[in-house]
C-alpha cells in the first residue's frame, strides 16, 4: 500500500510501516531538527511543510493518491507531562490532520496520540469531521510493552477505514497482544551493560531507579543524570550509589526500538525531545501488521 506520513517527526511511524512492507511515498514535518534526522535515515522524500497551512498542499496530497495516511499530530497540549492546555495552538493540527483526510479520502488512515486524547474537545471535533466524511473509526489505547516494545508506554490510536464499520479492527488489534509486558532484558539482553539505571522522574514523589528486568517507564523528552540530592524512593529497584547512571541518548532510542544503525545527529536537547516524542518502531509495526491482517481477510 502507498503511504504518506504527516507530522512525521524523526520517523518512528514511517519506519514501522516501511519495515512491514508499505511503500512510503513521502513524509511531512516542520521541525528543522527532526527533518534533518529523518532525511539521514530514509531514501524517500521528506518535505518541510507547515501543515497548519494544509490548504496549500492539498493538491499535492491528492495527486499522490495514497492508500493510507499515517500521522502523529503534536500531542504536547494533551499530554499528562504538560499543562493540558488545548488552546495553545498545536491541538489545532489534529483538526488539520482530520481535514486533510476528508479532502484526500485515502482508504485508511492511522492517527497516533497520547493516552488521554479522547478526553479532549479536539478529539470530539475531529472525530465528527471524520465520521461525517464516511470513516468508520476503530479507537484503541495500546500498551507498547504488549506490542514488542520494552517500555510501559500507552498511546491512543485511531484507525479509520472509509465506508466501513466503527470498531471493526478491535479484534485484530487485540489478538496478537503479548501475554506479559516485554522487559528491557527481553529485548536487549545485556547490551546496556548494567542491571539498574536512573530515569529522571516528573516529581520526586515517583521513583527514579529501575531494573532492566522490567519494562522501561515511558521515555520522555527529558534525560538527566541522577542528582547528588536524589533521595532514596521506597519504590526504587536498587539502592542509590555511584554505580547508578542515566541512559545515553542512543540507549534511549533502543527503548523506542529504533535500530542501532539509525543515525542521530543534532543537539542533545533536540535529540532527547525527538526520541521522547517518537512512536516506538515496533509499536508502529504492530499496527501496520494489524491493518495488513484485516485487509487480507476482507472480501474483495
Amino acid at each position: 500500500m502507498k503511504v504518506i506520513d504527516l507530522f512525521a517527526g524523526c520517523g518512528g511511524l514511517s519506519l514501522g510501516f516501511q519495515k512491514s512492507g508499505y511503500n512510503i511515498l513521502g513524509a511531512y514535518d516542520n521541525w528543522e531538527a527532526a527533518v534533518k534526522v529523518y532525511r539521514k535515515n530514509f531514501t524517500h522524500p521528506l518535505y518541510q511543510y507547515d501543515l497548519s497551512q494544509y490548504q496549500l498542499y492539498l493538491e499535492e496530497f491528492i495527486h499522490l493518491n495514497p492508500d493510507l495516511i499515517i500521522g502523529g499530530p503534536p500531542c504536547q497540549d494533551f499530554s499528562s507531562a504538560g499543562k493540558r492546555n488545548e488552546n495553545l495552538g498545536r491541538g489545532n493540527l489534529t483538526i488539520s490532520f482530520g481535514k486533510i483526510i476528508t479532502k484526500v479520502l485515502p482508504k485508511i488512515f492511522v492517527m497516533e496520540n497520547v493516552e488521554r486524547f479522547n478526553k479532549t474537545k479536539i478529539y470530539q471535533v475531529t472525530k465528527k469531521i471524520l465520521n461525517n466524511a464516511g470513516y468508520g473509526i476503530t479507537e484503541k489505547v495500546l500498551d507498547a510493552s504488549l506490542c514488542g516494545v520494552p517500555q510501559k508506554r500507552k498511546r491512543f490510536f485511531w484507525i479509520g477505514i472509509y465506508q466501513d464499520d466503527e470498531g471493526i479492527l478491535i479484534p485484530y488489534l487485540e489478538r496478537n497482544l503479548a501475554q506479559k509486558p516485554m522487559t528491557i532484558r527481553d529485548y536487549l539482553g545485556n547490551k546496556l551493560g548494567l542491571q539498574y539505571y536512573y530515569r529522571h522522574p516528573r516529581s520526586y514523589q515517583r521513583r527514579g531507579i529501575f531494573s532492566i528486568d522490567e519494562p522501561s517507564p515511558t521515555v520522555r523528552g527529558v534525560n538527566r543524570p541522577i542528582p547528588k540530592t536524589y533521595q532514596q524512593h521506597p519504590g526504587d529497584a536498587a539502592t542509590v550509589s555511584s554505580n547508578i547512571r542515566h541512559l545515553t541518548t542512543k540507549e534511549r532510542s533502543y527503548l523506542q526500538t529504533f535500530p542501532e544503525t539509525f543515525v542521530w545527529e543534532g543537539s542533545k536537547t533536540d535529540l532527547e525531545q525527538m526520541i521522547g516524542n517518537a512512536v516506538p518502531v515496533k509499536l508502529a509495526e504492530y499496527v501496520a501488521q494489524t491493518i495488513l491482517d484485516y485487509v487480507s481477510d476482507r472480501p474483495q
